[in-house]
């Protein structure tokens, strides 16, 4: 038995080196891909079937097993994508002969609406940060850049000093599929970016050349682990609970609710396909229907 463990070790560890060398997959995509994958093979083992004896209806056996076990259609569709990349890879291996999962129809998802803060609530939760340090007012700076250039947290990490223009009030910034794109932020944002590049980010990074706007502690671009980390500290003082991307979604639905059109917003955010940001605008329509209930309830 623990000599199979090891041996599915091995094999997801080559799949995950191929995902990201050779098919050039970002570093998240390789990881949901591995986790789908290492279900299907202890599945496998579970079932005593040869990896290479797979066929179509025991592919299809799996994903319903996976539907039966509680996930749901978002998951499902997720492990789909992955055994699809393993069956690339099988072919590119010659252990296939084909790549069978492509006859597999994808599920249909049901996008869930994304969760979004109210104006109150986003400076509800910016305004816990403590700025009495160091490391405050350079998550003052950061959380309030996310906020007004509606950034992903990777974006937000991988930023570079070479690609802010302060003056001008732009940052380029560096998106999925390499595609760069420039943002402009407000007054607020600038006033806090130049208190944390002139008092506090000399002090961390102590002489060193490092390409980064935001550092942490030891003067190293910061991780999305840190960044996540700091904003859990801001959501249970705050009592506002939401996500690091919460900030990004509210962003994007604030701008639609002021009157941006969508075209405008689609390229703030960076999404290569218009029907992405459409998503917004079932939100703003949701919180219409709920001021109009609310406030304007008749009652009989």
């Amino acid at each position: 038995m623990e000599k199979e463990k090891l041996s599915i070790e091995k094999f997801l560890n080559q799949f995950y080196s191929d995902l990201i060398l050779v098919k050039r997959n970002s570093i998240n995509t390789a990881e949901t891909y591995k986790i789908s994958v290492e279900e299907f093979l202890l599945w496998l083992q579970t079932e005593r079937i040869k990896l290479k004896d797979v066929t179509l209806q025991q592919l299809m056996y799996f994903l319903v097993k996976r539907k039966t076990d509680g996930c749901n259609e978002l998951t499902v569709a997720k492990d789909l994508s992955g055994l699809r990349a393993l069956g690339d890879y099988l072919v590119r291996k010659q252990i296939w002969d084909e790549n069978k999962v492509l006859l597999l129809e994808r599920p249909k998802t049901v996008k869930a609406l994304p969760k979004v803060l109210s104006v109150d609530q986003v400076d509800k939760l910016l305004s816990c940060i403590d700025t009495s340090d160091y490391l405050g007012k350079r998550d003052d700076a950061l959380f309030e850049l996310i906020y007004s250039c509606g950034l992903r947290i990777s974006e937000a990490c991988e930023l570079k000093v070479s690609n802010l223009h302060l003056e001008e009030g732009v940052i380029l910034v560096h998106g999925k599929g390499d595609k760069e794109r420039l943002v402009p932020f407000g007054d607020r944002a600038k006033n806090k970016l130049i208190v944390y590049l002139n008092e506090v980010r000399p002090e961390l990074i102590k002489g060193k050349s490092v390409p980064e706007i935001f550092v942490n502690y030891k003067g190293e671009p910061i991780s999305r682990k840190g960044v996540w980390k700091r904003f859990k500290e801001l959501e249970t003082m705050s009592g506002v609970h939401a996500k690091v991307h919460t900030l990004r979604h509210s962003f994007a639905t604030h701008l639609l609710s002021g009157g941006a059109d969508l075209r405008s917003v689609q390229e703030l955010l960076g999404h290569s396909d218009l029907s992405t940001t459409t998503i917004y605008t079932h939100v703003t329509n949701n919180q219409l229907e709920e001021a109009h209930e609310k406030y304007f309830k008749i009652d009989n």
